[in-house]
């Protein structure tokens, strides 16, 4: 497989992922607004955090009202992780290895990237949100279901598995920091606190997956818990790096890759998540990121084109 055509997989596997997981963010902290009363809830800040534009948001932005942040989020020009631009990223790769792509999948991409063009208003009215993410959400499972079922299952689609895995594995890890660091502990929102898990559970679609796999109820030290040390949820990060070793072994040269992998489980298995507390665990959170980042800079130069000198 050309190394341009793998690097092409991947990344339209990574846009889709990310289109996916902010659709989902959205949503939930939509929700999550209903369910506190005023004053308690941390509004739409947290999710530019997620995504890691404060500075580009501000640069342009006095505040963060509801319809500022959510029309950056849905449909940016100038956010590179906006729902929009994700698709018009995977999109447009999609477009360069069409003899590649089974045409179901480029459909369905080119179906959605037109869906999220043409009803931007449905998305920023609170009357059709809901239903405008629920679509997206549900064509991402469809992407990547039809490549799941129609494509040959070579190196070309490792590649489309790696990317969606290690964009899971960060966007999990960000949600993890962002949302744990602005939970809300006053007096006044401690009978919400519970609350306030959920939703940090719902944004990574793991809430009724949480109660059958601990028992318990929702609470911080279980959250973590399930969230980076599952080996059976797909969105836990240790799942996601399990997975990204499993799919990386049988390529040639992924010694170097394989061995980023085992260090960051070993570290991960080692490390007592239960008791880390907001400024450790932010900490930690920031050393994951760095090394999933390091496993994708392995990625690149060993199978991908080297840019230019």
């Amino acid at each position: 497989m050309l190394s341009r055509v793998g690097e092409t997989l991947y990344w339209v596997a990574r846009y889709v992922e990310r289109a996916e997981n902010v659709a989902r963010l959205i949503n939930v902290n939509n929700m999550l607004m209903l369910d506190l009363p005023k004053g308690v809830c941390t509004g739409w800040e947290p999710l530019i955090d997620i995504i890691g534009a404060r500075q580009a948001y501000e640069d342009k932005h006095a505040d963060y009202t509801e319809q500022k942040a959510l029309r950056y989020l849905l449909v940016g020009s100038d956010n590179g992780s906006s729902i929009l631009n994700s698709i018009i990223y995977a999109r447009e790769s999609a477009r360069t290895i069409r003899d590649v792509m089974p045409r179901d999948v480029w459909e369905e991409i080119n179906s959605l990237y037109y869906y999220v063009k043409d009803n931007q208003k449905e998305g920023l009215a609170k009357r059709g949100r809901f239903a405008y993410l629920k679509k997206i959400i549900e064509s991402a499972h469809q992407i990547f279901g039809a490549l799941d079922a129609t494509i040959n299952h070579d190196h070309g689609f490792t590649f489309i598995r790696f990317g969606s895995l290690i964009e899971r594995a960060d966007m999990t890890s960000r949600i993890l920091d962002i949302r744990s660091e602005t939970l809300i502990t006053s007096d006044e929102a401690k009978p919400y606190e519970n609350i306030q898990w959920i939703s940090l559970l719902r944004s990574l679609s793991a809430y009724q997956m949480y109660r059958q796999e601990m028992s318990v109820r929702v609470q911080r030290a279980d959250v973590l818990e399930f969230v980076m040390h599952s080996e059976v949820f797909p969105r836990s990060i240790l799942f996601c790096l399990i997975e990204l070793k499993t799919l990386i072994s049988p390529l040639p040269n992924s010694t170097e890759i394989i061995n980023l992998i085992d260090a960051v489980v070993k570290q991960l298995k080692a490390e007592d998540v239960r008791a880390l507390k907001n400024g450790h665990l932010h900490n930690y959170m920031d050393q994951i990121q760095i090394e999933l980042a390091g496993i994708h800079n392995a990625l690149a130069q060993t199978y991908f084109l080297k840019p230019p000198e």
